[in-house]
């Protein structure tokens, strides 16, 4: 066999992680098709050989909202700002939906996918952005739901108001996708040593669900306990998303910041511990 010429050049050069700094973005960037083949696979993969295929991503909101409108809105009787029970507690399902689906999926990224991360080399990270990807496409589908009833509402019932802010929606998702992206791969890492935390994780979820005022306004909690609700980064971004689309709720331009600085640390903290643990997770996983 003929030996390589020294200024012939690799096209791809696969090595260790270097550093804590070596993120290879350039690398995420050219797997770029890999991630989208990924978006395909789960997206499809979900509601695949069900009778109603699609359809579940419309029925599951409608069902979870009826639900919240029956026990927390008839039998529990919790305020909604004044807005119809149905459109409020529609509105925080379907935001919370997209954060709670991209922590839930992207926790489990090392051990659901062991086995295809032991037979070849590509970058890691490509499979819990597809995560986000796919499931902003599920976001996209409930939220356009969401927007029917907003319209019906403000132009035929005449309750609801949406504002200007309604501009602020990127940045919403935006915030959702680095905390669910985040919080989801310190897990997953995490996991690779302690598998208590996969069974802990969907249920902290729920328990954070409530410490969220998805099912309640801020403005219903008393005024010496709102600090520790503040403290949630998501608090923020559901009200706010109901104060753009329903004009109910508040903004709050510090809180969102808070979350946004919140959101970055988060994944940064994720990113560093994720690139880390990659290298040897085959070894515990």
């Amino acid at each position: 066999m003929s030996e390589i010429s020294q200024d012939q050049k690799w096209t791809d050069v696969i090595g260790p992680q270097r550093g804590w700094l070596d993120w290879r973005l350039a690398e995420l960037w050219r797997a770029r098709d890999l991630i989208m083949l990924f978006v395909r696979r789960d997206f499809v993969s979900v509601y695949k050989q069900t009778i109603l295929g699609p359809l579940w991503y419309l029925i599951q909101p409608l069902l979870t909202t009826l639900t919240f409108t029956v026990i927390f809105g008839r039998i529990a009787a919790l305020p909604t700002d004044e807005v119809p029970d149905f459109i409020f507690y529609l509105a925080g399902s379907v935001i919370w939906a997209y954060f709670a689906e991209c922590l839930n999926k992207t926790s489990m990224t090392f051990i659901s996918n062991s086995g295809l991360f032991g037979k070849v080399y590509f970058p890691r990270l490509a499979v819990p952005i597809s995560i986000l990807i796919s499931n902003l496409i599920a976001f996209i589908i409930q939220f356009t739901l969401f927007l029917l009833f907003v319209l019906y509402y403000w132009l035929v019932a005449g309750i609801v108001t949406p504002n200007w802010s309604v501009i602020l929606l990127p940045v919403y998702i935006l915030m959702m996708a680095g905390l669910g992206l985040g919080l989801g791969i310190i897990v997953s890492a995490l996991t690779t040593r302690y598998r208590d935390l996969q069974f802990l994780v969907r249920f902290g979820v729920q328990l954070l669900m409530y410490a969220t005022p998805v099912i309640y306004p801020l403005s219903s909690i008393p005024e010496e306990y709102q600090i520790f609700i503040r403290a949630n980064p998501m608090t923020s971004i559901v009200e706010g998303f109901r104060y753009s689309f329903l004009g109910s709720g508040t903004i709050d331009i510090w809180n969102l910041l808070y979350s946004f600085i919140f959101m970055l640390a988060t994944l940064v903290i994720g990113i560093l511990l994720f690139n880390r643990i990659e290298a040897t997770f085959m070894d515990t996983v």
